[in-house]
């Protein structure tokens, strides 16, 4: 896949989407929006790719959204540009296989908006994250809102999206905001090592752990588990459910294809 603001690359059903606009942070602008959509898209439906990992190019994540985009938008206008954020960011978070944000510097706004529309993040003991969205005149307005509360509880999003200050990675992930925080210099070996892992396991049963995971928020608990079971129970229709528990009765790895 060629694109003039991201770089994807493919190995081993790993794929690496990586923001490049590292003159301006990565920050987003809509041409950039519109091919993250087209990105996740296209590795969605890729049958080859078990796991996806986001990162950045350069000293940042995102910095952000590109506020020289913004800085002049209607009310109209900037309803338009959140929603085209919305669509870009739900093909990461409602994407059939896993997605592992790689957070090597600044993520502020936007750009921790992407991480956090992510199913894991691991950061770099250097990164930053926060929400300076209020000190613009502004609210987060690509899921921020919404993500940070359900991961950090009501309290602590407010405190940190109100302020608009800037943390450390080591706070964001006492906060709950993140999985992992990793020395620098480890920080793609560790997430790698991760989707390593992940994209050695079944991968019918992880888009179906993911499904029941992500819709767990939204339903109540009779509905939850009556969703668990029904994906439980389609697993069992799957030749990698064989594979795995034949393997495992005969001591050897498991081969698993994603049928």
């Amino acid at each position: 896949m060629e694109f003039k603001n991201l770089i994807v690359d493919k190995k081993d059903g790993i794929a690496i989407l990586k923001f490049n606009r590292p003159k301006a942070l990565n920050a987003l602008n809509s041409e950039t929006l519109i091919e993250l959509k087209a990105a996740g898209e296209a590795l969605n439906a890729d049958k080859t790719i078990k796991v996806v990992v986001v990162t950045g190019e350069g000293k940042a994540f995102v910095a952000g959204a590109d506020i020289l985009e913004m800085k002049d938008l209607t009310a109209l206008e900037g309803m338009a540009f959140s929603a085209r954020g919305h669509e870009a960011f739900a093909t990461l978070e409602n994407m059939e296989k896993p997605v592992i944000a790689a957070v090597n510097g600044f993520a502020l706004g936007g750009g921790f908006e992407v991480a956090l529309a992510c199913d894991i993040i691991y950061a770099s003991d250097r990164a930053k994250v926060g929400f300076p969205e209020t000190t613009l005149g502004i609210h987060p307005g690509f899921g921020g809102t919404q993500r940070t509360a359900k991961l950090a509880g009501l309290a602590k999003a407010k405190e940190l999206i109100f302020s608009g200050k800037t943390i450390g990675a080591a706070e964001a992930y006492e906060m709950g905001l993140l999985n992992k925080v990793v020395p620098d210099d480890q920080l793609m070996a560790s997430v790698m090592a991760l989707a390593g892992k992940i994209a050695a396991n079944g991968p019918f049963a992880v888009r179906l752990a993911k499904e029941c995971v992500n819709k767990s928020l939204s339903l109540d608990n009779k509905e939850g588990l009556a969703l668990e079971a029904k994906d439980f129970g389609l697993c069992f229709a799957t030749k990698d459910q064989k594979e795995g528990m034949t393997a495992f009765v005969e001591k050897r790895k498991a081969t698993f294809t994603g049928e």
